[in-house]
């Protein structure tokens, strides 16, 4: 068993996939030896956004708090607190923070080949 501790894993920087604005990023399971799973904590600032980009497996955005838009290929959506997006291997997505209040976020997938 590994615990981590999210505050450990705070990293301010520019937002993937196209620098679009600063988030506040967890790589949680980045030191995890031997792991198959990526879990992530990012909240996006106000006007960012994770820009569009193919992915190679399935991916989950998981809202807590704050509103987004995600997009999939051309559909687009809201999301709020509580609600959560699956999104499919070979999609072009991404996904945009919305009103006042910063989007905070669990990103995870399967790490393959590993």
């Amino acid at each position: 068993m590994i615990i981590i501790v999210e505050e450990d894993m705070r990293r301010e920087e520019a937002t993937p996939h196209g620098k679009i604005g600063m988030s506040t990023a967890f790589r949680l399971t980045a030191d995890i030896p031997n792991r198959t799973l990526e879990f992530r904590k990012r909240i996006l600032h106000p006007g960012s956004a994770i820009g569009a980009h193919l992915i190679d497996h399935d991916e989950v955005y998981y809202v807590i708090s704050g509103e987004g838009e995600v997009f999939s290929n051309e559909q687009a959506q809201s999301l709020g607190p509580g609600m959560m997006a699956y999104l499919y291997r070979g999609d072009a997505v991404g996904i945009r923070q919305i009103g006042d209040a910063p989007l905070e976020m669990i990103i995870s997938y399967p790490l393959e080949n590993r």
